[in-house]
């Protein structure tokens, strides 16, 4: 405990600021800070709390089997993990003429990820290319994007120390 006016003069020999902590208990409870600096962090963490991010999976009408598997384990993947995913499908030269195709592809796209996502864009064409949105569904809960098992966890006395 250290009286108002030293802990004053502590922060302007520092080129800090006296912050008051927690005004409402006795005695009042202060820190010396970098107050701007301390504000700035904040903003930048409200900031990065609200990122969302937008995976890009591209397929063509005529997509085999495989790549289509392949192509729907990466977007569910990307549910998994809380992001959202944008399906497009891009038209080469005759399948202009057959978008049914491609509306056929993107409803399996959607019966296929209905466990782990619902459309939040229907499908829908711009220019030559048909464009859906997925977003993860609300009982997914969110998982990390590698967790490193081979790391070890601190102990329970470790955590305490600091």
């Amino acid at each position: 405990m250290v009286p108002t006016g030293e802990a004053l003069e502590l922060a302007r020999k520092r080129d800090l600021d006296l912050v008051e902590i927690a005004p409402n208990v006795r005695p009042p409870v202060c820190r010396i800070m970098d107050y701007g600096k301390y504000k700035y962090e904040q903003g930048k963490k409200i900031k990065k709390g609200h990122q969302t991010k937008v995976k890009e999976i591209k397929f063509h009408a005529n997509v085999g089997e495989h790549d289509y598997m392949t192509k729907l384990r990466h977007a569910s993947d990307f549910l998994e993990q809380g992001h959202r995913v944008k399906c497009s499908l891009y038209f080469r030269g005759r399948e202009n003429d057959h978008r049914e195709f491609g509306f056929e592809l993107m409803k399996r796209i959607i019966k296929d990820c209905n466990e782990i996502g619902i459309p939040e864009q229907e499908p829908r064409m711009m220019g030559k290319n048909l464009i859906m949105l997925i977003t993860p569904s609300k009982k997914i809960e969110k998982k990390s994007p590698k967790s490193n098992s081979a790391t070890p966890s601190k102990a329970p006395a470790e955590e305490a120390a600091g």
